[in-house]
This record gives structure tokens, sequence and C-alpha cells, in this order.
């Protein structure tokens, strides 16, 4: 539900903002992977977890931990992982990941644009399945993963509200951060999802240079383009 609410405000931001506008084939391939991406892979969580739940029983719920601890696995350790499966789709996997790239402006929509196997390369969909299936009480782990939904949404957009740029900045990725790993120039960076330190500690944090900015900070172009039919955007980017 707070996923839903934070979608919700957020392409209402969206629309007020005029960034909306896009072709045919992008409101397809966006609108197609919203609904492979919040209703699809939901599903296929849950039905991973029964399964294991039926085969291996004597280890569902045996995993107790404290609702802050739960949240910091979620929501931190979880993250990191993340971090280095983005950097593995952009150095051997790039294929499956591509066309999450062809965005040229950002928007709320643009966060489900992906060919619809990807999915099965990101680890959320693996690793969110597995916790849930061993923590005896997920609720404040799946806090942390709707809590990086909601982010994952926000950083896709130009929401950028000076006042919580200047107290979120030093410790989230926010929206410009990752208009910079969308950038049409690659600047080979920005690759964690809710926290800044992981790109930090790594050198991959990228903050843009003057020269390939816009007045607010943000890239002036986004985007690489590929010459893909849409249902080879879809199904079989190779």
């Amino acid at each position: 539900m707070f996923v839903f609410i934070a979608f919700v405000i957020l392409i209402t931001l969206t629309a007020i903002n005029d960034n909306l506008h896009s072709s045919r084939e992008d409101w397809i391939l966006d609108s197609v992977g919203l609904c492979f991406q919040g209703i699809i892979i939901p599903l296929l969580q849950i039905i991973i977890v029964y399964q294991c739940q039926d085969f291996f029983p004597s280890f569902s719920a045996i995993l107790h931990l404290h609702l802050l601890a739960a949240f910091f696995v979620s929501f931190v350790l979880v993250d990191y992982l993340y971090y280095w499966n983005h950097r593995l789709l952009h150095k051997w996997l790039w294929s499956v990941h591509q066309v999450h790239h062809t965005v040229t402006k950002m928007n709320v929509l643009g966060t489900s644009r992906n060919t619809l196997c990807s999915s099965f390369f990101i680890i959320y969909l693996w690793v969110h399945s597995l916790f849930i299936y061993l923590l005896k009480d997920p609720t404040w782990y799946l806090v942390g993963v709707s809590l990086t939904s909601a982010l994952d949404l926000w950083r896709h957009s130009e929401i950028n509200p000076n006042f919580l740029y200047r107290w979120l900045s030093p410790w989230l990725i926010l929206p410009q951060d990752h208009a910079w790993h969308h950038a049409s120039q690659d600047v080979g960076g920005n690759y964690g999802a809710n926290l800044k330190i992981w790109d930090r500690i790594h050198n991959t944090y990228y903050e843009g240079v003057l020269s390939g900015q816009r007045s607010d900070g943000a890239p002036k172009y986004l985007g690489v383009k590929i010459k893909f039919s849409l249902k080879k955007k879809l199904f079989w980017p190779f």
C-alpha cells in the first residue's frame, strides 16, 4: 500500500510538471514493465515462498531477528548486494539491462522500463523471497522492501525538492544522482539503489561536471539508442 501511495503521489507530481510525454512505443514498454514488475514478480515471490515452505518446511521461519535488524538487512545489506548486482548488469549482462537505459527523460513510469527477463537477473526476486521464507516475522523486512521500492520510484523522477536534497543528499541516491547514471555519456557510476556509501567506498560515485549538466545539476542528455523492434526490446534484446 505504501508503494502504491508513493506511486500515485509521484505520478501526479510528474504529470503536473508535464514530464509524461513519451512515444507510443515507450508507453507500451513502460506499461508492460509496470504490470510485470508490479504484479507478476510479486506473485512469483509468493509462489517461491510457498514452494520453499512445502519442500523445506523445517527451515521455514527459523530466523528470529529484532525488527531493527530485519529492517537493516532489507534496507542496507540487500542494498549492498544490489550494488554489485547492478555493476554486474552493466559489465557482463548489459544485453538484458540496456532497454532500461533507453529512457531519455526521467519520470516515474521509466522505473519499470525493462526487458521482461531482466527481473530474473536482479537479486530482489530471489533474496526477498528467501528472507520472507526464513524470517519468523518478516514485517519490518517488508517495510524495508517497501521503502526501497518507493525510493526507486522517486529516484527515477525529476522531483527533487531543495530542502529534501540538502538533508538526504549525503546519505541517499537521489534523482539527480540517478539521472547521471542514466546520462547519455557513460559515467560508469552511481550503481547504488538506496545508499551512496557503496559508490563512495568503491570509487564509483559521480556528481557530474559543469560542462555536461543543466542548471539544476542534472545531465543535459539521457539514454542510449538501440535499434531494436518493440518485440525485441520486450522479449529478446540480443
